[in-house]
């Protein structure tokens, strides 16, 4: 080694390297990759920090503990699944029935795409479903629907009951779908070519909805 060469940074100071920021990022998605790998029985903030390779005080130290990084990685999830459908309406027709199939085809996608993390979002106990950032996140996802069916069918579904029970239907039917094809239940739609189930389930998941705009005519 040359006298005035450095010598290689250790693993230590190499997790020290990270800004605040980017300890957030890294840690979630270790988060991610453990959860998918061993589910949320199987997940732990060891198992966290060696996929990230920081100590395995950093995810503590971030989050609290394991029920407090779940709650983000829960919460960074529904940002996903908003980013998901949105690339998909950006390829729809632009009237609110098209934009509305898109949107639930993006649903179906992020769901097949991310299991684990699409059951922590929905049925996990193991989050902490009053914190804010995931509230937040999670109503976000919820307004979506809600405004794509008041450009529908013309009403204001937080001020229409009737409205309203359009958008539990769409909700139900969709995500029936996603769970159904997630646990294997539908083979014939998952044997399917990509583009040939997507025209399948875009007929399905108009017929939620699509005789409700005509009403709105």
């Amino acid at each position: 080694m040359e006298l005035d060469e450095k010598p290689a940074a250790s693993a230590t100071e190499q997790r020290r390297d990270y800004h605040h920021g980017d300890l957030r990022r890294a840690l979630l998605k270790a988060a991610d990759a453990e959860l998918t790998d061993k589910g949320v029985e199987g997940f732990s903030l060891r198992g966290v920090a060696k996929r990230a390779d920081v100590s395995h005080a950093a995810p503590a130290h971030h989050f609290g503990n394991t029920e407090g990084l779940l709650t983000a990685l829960a919460a960074e999830g529904f940002r996903r699944f908003i980013a998901k459908q949105e690339e998909r309406e950006a390829d729809a027709q632009n009237d609110p029935v098209s934009r509305h199939v898109a949107s639930g085809l993006g649903y179906v996608d992020f769901a097949l795409s991310n299991p684990a993390l699409f059951n922590l979002m929905f049925t996990s106990e193991r989050t902490d479903r009053d914190e804010d950032e995931l509230c937040n996140a999670a109503a976000a996802a919820f307004d979506k629907l809600v405004s794509q069916t008041k450009d529908i069918v013309g009403r204001d579904p937080r001020e229409d009951i009737s409205a309203m029970t359009d958008v539990v239907a769409a909700w139900a039917m969709v995500h029936g779908l996603a769970s159904l094809m997630n646990s294997g239940r539908i083979a014939v739609l998952q044997d399917m070519p990509i583009d040939q189930r997507d025209r399948v389930l875009a007929d399905i998941i108009s017929r939620s909805i699509a005789d409700r705009a005509t009403d709105a005519i």
